[in-house]
Order: structure tokens, then C-alpha cells, then sequence
């Protein structure tokens, strides 16, 4: 029997003994059938059949120099070898094999206490069958225990894979997993252990130090365990000069897009800029590799000089993989240690910071506000919009979508997206589900989502509506509501009595604000469900702000609301009020509004939609040209800006709201174009209202020029989110494309592959209502939601207008329960919007930070807490990988016409 084990070794019986001292195996005697063959030793035993089970293979440096080797267990020998400094001249695999029969691979003989053939760097090294039973099952490191890239690998593999590294076939037994898995295991683990380092890094890098800036290691992505579908070089589905014809126009389109949102302040993906970095067009000759990059630049361009870059770049490799792993670690127990939930606001949330006046002068020039000093000289600082540039992108645009082979590539990039995806569903589904499990916690119910389009008038359903109309009878009765016209002032039982009403003829049939096929193609009907029991006073008296009783109904009805979303706890909404921009002093009142009734909610954050009925206030002479609804809506903003006195209830009020939106019928006939010839805002007098692009652009130009304003002094600044795509022609999509950071709805994207493709290369946000579409535009089952999300455009679920679409207490959830039953989504798909749905909103990153994890904005998996946003990293990383995918098509596309032009 084998001897207990100490500190120095392993000791075993007398007869046949090896101690390990000072990392050298000495022999103390060596049974007949055993035998030494170079590297390899074999050790054969009868005496112990069970021996004949096992196959263990190991790695161990023998040094003198190397500190003693504890033989306690696998793990604390790990532990401990871990620990060592040094790094060691070779490592040699010994593998020890146990067979049935003699005389295998070779022939038996005596070995003579000589280094028998190894070099001097490794002793005599005998073992006997108790030694070999008393091996365990592991893999032993001694230097590269030390490399931290190694370890958490091999880790890896046996955590997860939970493989014993044994040859099964030999065994004659049956192995869980496939005998080429195990050895592309056992291959892997070898190719990284045996990488040596025994010389300084810092040695030949000394040089370039400071001057370049590390690669970047490959992404997470390809850590993630799940399987991926490889095609081969042929997945353009085009020819080689379709491909770079259509390459250099849709990244002229990408760039475009990525101009409007930097000067606007707005965001755009990194990943899709990093990549448009690599890019060169020819035509243009536009370098757009900027500082950020400039590093990248410098070690491209030393590699290309240094003639032994190979190793070079395999050291500075293995420094990097060290430093990220480390990098990683730090990052985890960040994440782990940050709150999920964020922390309660103490105090008034009104109370903002009031900062001294600037003194500057505003003046509004073609439609656009323009900032002078107190001398009446511009300020240099600000960059403002170029009208003639936007119609001349504009135009480009329109001629990109109408390209044939251009709309036949793009066509042909969505059906391959969208069945790549059917595929990782079909191959991967069980894994994601498994991995979700595996969260502890973390469920659907319990991830952060938001109602990214939702408005403020119709947030509530009709039947709390119902009952908070009846609780105002009954309660305030006799509160004056209203002033009539020729009839005075009234109070609220005078109205329902004018109306022959009372409470018990009250019901949501009796008010009829429900959607229903009626209101099918016809937005003026749907208009008018806004109107309860079909009366616009009582619409003004209880979902108004700016009536005779300051809208206080009002907010006490949207107060309800917003308690229910924080009992929910985590739902959270962008509701939506509106500015008409019919006088100026509507600001200052929706603001008063806002800060007396304390209309704070953490849940909730403001979004300020903008009608697009010019013709309207026209026909009804309260306007005179476009230029003053312009004005009325704006110069308030940057008057607020300039001196936050001067409207401070505007001040603490706009610190709530996250941006802009521009609502209306988009069905309704364009019949002027928008070019150089269309008149400017103060001289469109008509009463023909402008078009969609019109609007959009005046919108985003003063929104771009207010950002700017507002970031140099340090306030919180706007994105543009209009309505698009609902219904009219494709060019609402192209202005938005350009101009917006997010839009809601489109569905008209569906018919336009161009943009469609675009729209996900730039991951543009887009909130999705199938139940208003149904009403509305689009039968639910026709509705392109989940072609979109197979695709892997960044849309959400969203409610649109609960009073009208929805039923129950929370419309979100409606969204998403008949959605989840009519496509069948999984819980990872449900998880999957929700998170879009955050990322899109306009709430705080630190609030998003809490919600989604620290490193939410970085793409990939390196941004997914899947504790948090409940979604497996399998997800994450195919989303990824396919989408960097279609980026590096495209840029290789151009780079290739770019070379062979510079040939020619």
C-alpha cells in the first residue's frame, strides 16, 4: 500500500520508491516491466488491473532551480506552481499510457540511471503501478500555470465541456461526447502550453513603446461556446464588381448618416465608425482615420517595416491576452459590486442648478436660430447647418434606393440575415434557453423595459379613464372647469348636465375612445377617439394642460399612471407632450405645468412631440409662415439656454426631457419637393403645408444648433425621434435616416431594401406598435416586427395609445404577451427587446449603467450583464459576429475597388 504523502514528495512502499525533490524524480528502483523510450515513458503493471483504465496525460518542468513541489491535490498544485516567477527553458510532454499487452510500440528494457537520451534539463523519471494509480485525472502546469490566458481556458474547457481527457476508443468504452472533440480539446490545451517566454518582452518593444498603442484582442465573441454558421467566401451572393459597386454606395451612405449625428451630438454605433475608418474612397479621397485611431495607423505602419513582425506580434499577443484577462477580471467584480437598482432621487428633483447668463444675442436666419456675442459677431465655435449640402445628401440618397443592383444586393443581404438567423435558432436554441436558466433570479418580468413611443393624453386605458372621470364628479362636482363662450364659467356637474349625463350612464362603451375597423386608413376618425363620448371640451378638461383649470386633471390622471409604473418596478415609458408652436408662451406653461403639479416620475422621461399641422393653424390665421411656428417652438430653448432665468420654470423642467418628436398623418399627399428652389420658412405663406422632409430638416437644424449650445454649457442635451415610416412614401425614411437618431414605427421599410440594410449597418432605433398598426395600417400578422428582429435591426415593442389599442393595466406587457403568442417568440427574443428598448431610450447612461451593467456601451459581449439583462452571451456574440460580418464585407468591398483603381 502507498505511504501517505508529505511535503517533499510522494513516497510509496520500499520495494518500489521514487521521491520528487528539488523537481527532480529520482529512482530508487525500477520494475523489469517497465521501460524508458525518449520522451515517452510507458509504465505496463499486472498487479493492478485497474490500472489498465486510466490514460492520464500531464506536463511538468523538472529544474533545479524551480522551488519544491507540493503533492497535496491537483488544484492546490495548481495553485501553487501558479505562483512561481520563473520561466522555464522547455516543456515536454510525458504521456503515460497502461496497456493490456506486452511488447507495445517498442521494446521493454531496463533504464540505467542515465538521462537516457532526454536533455540535461530532465531527470531520470521512473514510475510503477502504484504511482500510476495514484496519479489523478488532471492536467499539471508549471509555467504556464502562470499565464493567466492559459488558465482561465483550460478552466474553461473543464468547467464547461466537463471532459476527462482519456482515450475512449482505446478503453473500448463509450464516450459522452465525439473522440475528435476530446482531442481538438487536448490540441488546444497543448498549442497553449506551449508557448515559452524566455526572454524579456520588453526587450524588443522597448522601442515603441509610447509611440503605438497595443492591438486590440479579439473580441469575446469568439470565446463563446455555441455553433456558429460558416460560409464560404461566395456569401455576397454577387459578383465581385456588384460587390464593390454596391460597397462604396452604401458606405457613402453610412458616413453621411454618421456626419448629421456627430454635428447634432446625437449617437452613432462605434463599431460600424471603427469600420468605416478602414475605409478609403477613391472619389473622394477621404482619409477618415482620425486621433482616436492614429494609433492603429502607427502600428500598421511599424509592422510593415519590421521584418520580424511574426514575433513580435506573438509576444506583444501574449501581453495583451494577460492584460485583458486582468482587464476583465477588474471589469467583473466592477459589474458584480455595481447596483442594479439606481438610487432614489432625494430632494425636489426640480431643483436645478441656474448658471449665469451668457449674455448672447439670438436671431433667427432662414428658418435656423444663430448665436452672435454681445458685439453682434457669430461665434466661431458653432457649426451651422448648410441647406444646400442636406438637399444635395438628400438627393444621393434618393438615387441609392432606386439603384437596381444595388437593391438587388441589399435584398439578397436581408434574406441571408434573416436566414442565418433561423438557422443559430434552430442550432442554438437549447443553449440559450439553458444558459438563461442557469441566471439566477433574472427572468423576463424582472429586466428593465421601456415604452420607447408612447403619449402622454393616451397613456392610461379607457376603462382608468372611466373611473377617474366618475371619482371627478363625484369629488369635484362643483370645481369651475370651464369657461364657456356665451354660457360663462361652468362647473364639472353643469357639463355632464349640459350633456343629459351622469355617472351611471357612464361606460367605456358610452365614451367610445376604443380603435376599431372604422379607423382603418383613417387617421381623421382616429383623431377624433381622442374626444370623450365624442365632446373636444371634455378632452380638454381631462387630458389637456393648457385649459381653464391648468391642466391639474390632467396631471393627476398621468400621477396614477406613472405610480403603477413604479410599482411595476421595472417598466418604464417615454411619454409624450405635445408643443404646437402657435404662440410662445407655450413652453413657459407646459413648464409651470410640469414643476407645480411635481411631475417627476424615475420611471418616466419627457419627450416633446411637435404636430405637423401648419395648414391647420394657417387656414385658422393664428400664424402667419412657417418661419414663426419655428420660432415659437425654438427661440424659447435658447433663450433658456443663454440665461436659465428668463424662463425658469423652462430651465428645471427641460433637465427632464431626453428629445423630440414630430408627429402627424404621414399618409396625408405631399405635392411640393423639397430642392433649392423650395421657398424658406419665412416665406412659405400658403396654406399648403410643407412636406414631411420640410419639417424634419428645419426641426433637426435648430435641435443641432441648441445641442451644441447646450453642451458648452454643460446642460443636458436633445435627440430627434420622429414618427416615420407609418405609412406615406420612402422618402420620410431617407430624411429620417439621415436626421434622426431613432424613429417610431416603420413599417414602410419593408418596401425599401436600401434602406432597410442600412438601417441596420447603423443600428438605427426603431419603435415598433404592431396593435396600433393593426388598427391603423397594417394587419398584425402582416406586420414586418419579426422579420426585422430575425434580421437584427434594433427595434423594441412599444404601445403607441393604450387608451386606444390596449385593455389592461399594463399596455408593455399587452405588447409583448400577444407578440410572444403570435410569432412565438422565446424568452431570449423577449429579453432581447427589452434591452434594445433601454438602450434606445432617452434615460441617463448613469440610469442605464444600473439597469443594463457598467459596460452596457461597449457592443458585443463584452457590454452584456446576463445578470441583469437576463440574455446568454450566445445571443449577444451571433448578433455580433454577423453584424461585424456584413461591416467587414462592405469595407473590404471598397477597399478592393480603391486598390485595383490605383493600379490602373
Amino acid at each position: 500500500m502507498s505511504q501517505p504523502r508529505n511535503s517533499n514528495g510522494v513516497a510509496f512502499d520500499d520495494e518500489k520508491k521514487e521521491v520528487l525533490t528539488n523537481g527532480k524524480l529520482k529512482e530508487e528502483h525500477l520494475n523489469d516491466s517497465d521501460y524508458c523510450n525518449n520522451n515517452n515513458i510507458v509504465a505496463k503493471s499486472n498487479s493492478n488491473e485497474n490500472a489498465c483504465k486510466n490514460k492520464v496525460r500531464f506536463s511538468c518542468d523538472f529544474d533545479s532551480d524551480e522551488s519544491e513541489l507540493s503533492n497535496k491535490s491537483s488544484s492546490e498544485n495548481m495553485q501553487n506552481i501558479s505562483s512561481n516567477s520563473e520561466e522555464l527553458d522547455e516543456v515536454k510532454n510525458l504521456e503515460i499510457h497502461d496497456q493490456h499487452n506486452n511488447g507495445h510500440n517498442g521494446t521493454n528494457g531496463k533504464h540505467n540511471g542515465s538521462n537516457g537520451g532526454l536533455k540535461q534539463t530532465y531527470s531520470e523519471a521512473m514510475m510503477n503501478s502504484q504511482l500510476l494509480n495514484s496519479l489523478p485525472k488532471y492536467i499539471f502546469q508549471s509555467n504556464h500555470a502562470r499565464l493567466t490566458s492559459v488558465t482561465p481556458f483550460i478552466n474553461e474547457i473543464k468547467e464547461q465541456q466537463n471532459l476527462e481527457l482519456n482515450d475512449k476508443a482505446i478503453d473500448g468504452e463509450v464516450s459522452e461526447y465525439p473522440i475528435e472533440l476530446i482531442e481538438s480539446q487536448q490540441h488546444a490545451i497543448e498549442r497553449h502550453m506551449s508557448i515559452k517566454t524566455t526572454e524579456p518582452i520588453e526587450q524588443d518593444t522597448e522601442h515603441i513603446k509610447g509611440e503605438i498603442k497595443q492591438p486590440e484582442v479579439a473580441g469575446l465573441e469568439h470565446e463563446i461556446n455555441y455553433n456558429r454558421i460558416i460560409i464560404n467566401e461566395d456569401a455576397e451572393g454577387a459578383e465581385i464588381e456588384d460587390l464593390e459597386f454596391c460597397s462604396q454606395l452604401l458606405v457613402k451612405a453610412m458616413i453621411i448618416r454618421e456626419k448629421y449625428m456627430m454635428l447634432s451630438q446625437q449617437s452613432y454605433p462605434f463599431t460600424t465608425a471603427k469600420y468605416l475608418n478602414k475605409v478609403f474612397l477613391d472619389d473622394q479621397n477621404v482619409d477618415r482615420r482620425n486621433s482616436i485611431f492614429s494609433a492603429e495607423q502607427a502600428e500598421q505602419e511599424f509592422l510593415e517595416k519590421n521584418d520580424d513582425k511574426k514575433r513580435i506580434l506573438k509576444k506583444r499577443q501574449i501581453v495583451e491576452e494577460e492584460k485583458l484577462f486582468n482587464q476583465l477580471c477588474e471589469a467583473k467584480e466592477y459589474a458584480d459590486n455595481h447596483p442594479i437598482h439606481p438610487p432614489e432621487t432625494e430632494g425636489d428633483p426640480f431643483d436645478i442648478e441656474f448658471q449665469p447668463s451668457l449674455k448672447c444675442r439670438l436671431k433667427m436666419i432662414g428658418g435656423i436660430i444663430q448665436i452672435f456675442n454681445e458685439d453682434g459677431l457669430p461665434y466661431s465655435d458653432f457649426v451651422y447647418p448648410d441647406i444646400k449640402m442636406f438637399i444635395d445628401d438628400y438627393h444621393l440618397m434618393v438615387s441609392f434606393i432606386s439603384n437596381g443592383p444595388l437593391k438587388t444586393f441589399c435584398y439578397r443581404r436581408l434574406q441571408y440575415l434573416k436566414s442565418k438567423f433561423e438557422l443559430h435558432s434552430m442550432l442554438n436554441e437549447f443553449k440559450e434557453i439553458s444558459q438563461q436558466k442557469s441566471v439566477p433570479h433574472r427572468d423576463f418580468y424582472n429586466v428593465r423595459k421601456v415604452d420607447t413611443h408612447i403619449h402622454a393624453a393616451s397613456c392610461m386605458n379607457q376603462k382608468h379613464l372611466l373611473r377617474f372621470i366618475k371619482k371627478k364628479i363625484k369629488t369635484n362636482g362643483d370645481t369651475v372647469v370651464l369657461n364657456h363662450q356665451t354660457k360663462g364659467p361652468m362647473s364639472l356637474n353643469q357639463v355632464f348636465k349640459e350633456l343629459n349625463l351622469t355617472t351611471f350612464d357612464l361606460s367605456v362603451d358610452k365614451l367610445a375612445m376604443h380603435a376599431d375597423r372604422n379607423t382603418f386608413h383613417r387617421f381623421d376618425k382616429f383623431n377624433a377617439k381622442y374626444n370623450p363620448i365624442g365632446q373636444s371640451s371634455l378632452r380638454d378638461i381631462f387630458i389637456k394642460v393648457d385649459n381653464d383649470i391648468n391642466g391639474v386633471f390632467f396631471a393627476e390622471i398621468l400621477k396614477e399612471v406613472t405610480s403603477d409604473l413604479e410599482e411595476s418596478k421595472y417598466q418604464n415609458a417615454e411619454l409624450r407632450l405635445s408643443i404646437y408652436g402657435r404662440k410662445f408662451n407655450e413652453w413657459d406653461r407646459l413648464a409651470e405645468w410640469a414643476v407645480k403639479n411635481k411631475m417627476y416620475s424615475p420611471n418616466n422621461r419627457w419627450i416633446i412631440q411637435i404636430p405637423r399641422i401648419y395648414d391647420i393653424f394657417k387656414a385658422n390665421k393664428l400664424v402667419d409662415n412657417f418661419s414663426q411656428i419655428l420660432y415659437n417652438i425654438f427661440m424659447p430653448l435658447f433663450e433658456v439656454t443663454n440665461d436659465p432665468n428668463s424662463h425658469p420654470y423652462l430651465h428645471q423642467f427641460l433637465y427632464h426631457v431626453s428629445g423630440f418628436d414630430s408627429v402627424d398623418d404621414e399618409s396625408k399627399p405631399e405635392r411640393d419637393r423639397f430642392n433649392q428652389k423650395t421657398p424658406k420658412p419665412e416665406d412659405w405663406n400658403s396654406e399648403e403645408n410643407p412636406p414631411y422632409v420640410y419639417y424634419l430638416y428645419y426641426m433637426y437644424a435648430n435641435i443641432q444648433v441648441l445641442n451644441n449650445f447646450r453642451r458648452v454649457r454643460n446642460m443636458n442635451i436633445f435627440n430627434f425621434r420622429p414618427h416615420c415610416g407609418e405609412a406615406g412614401g420612402s422618402n420620410h425614411l431617407i430624411s429620417s435616416f439621415l436626421l434622426a437618431e431613432n424613429i417610431s414605427h416603420g413599417l414602410v421599410l419593408r418596401k425599401v431594401p436600401v434602406l432597410q440594410y442600412l438601417y441596420y449597418l447603423c443600428q438605427v432605433g426603431i419603435a415598433m406598435s404592431p396593435l396600433s398598426n393593426n388598427s391603423m395600417f397594417l394587419n398584425y400578422i402582416k406586420n414586418p416586427f419579426y422579420e426585422y428582429h430575425q434580421i437584427g435591426l434594433n427595434i423594441s415593442l412599444s404601445t403607441d395609445d393604450p387608451l386606444q389599442f390596449h385593455f389592461t393595466k399594463e399596455p408593455l406587457m399587452e405588447e409583448y404577451s400577444i407578440a410572444t403568442q403570435v410569432w412565438k417568440l422565446s424568452p431570449v427574443d423577449m429579453c432581447e427587446l427589452a434591452r434594445n428598448s433601454v438602450v434606445m431610450s432617452g434615460f441617463p447612461t448613469w440610469v442605464k449603467k444600473h439597469w443594463l451593467g457598467p459596460n452596457f456601451k461597449k457592443e458585443g459581449v463584452k457590454g452584456n450583464d446576463v445578470k441583469r439583462t437576463n440574455i446568454p452571451d450566445i445571443r449577444v456574440a451571433f448578433r455580433y459576429d454577423t453584424w461585424i460580418y456584413e461591416l467587414n464585407l462592405l469595407v473590404e468591398g471598397v477597399n478592393k475597388k480603391s486598390k485595383l483603381s490605383s493600379h490602373h
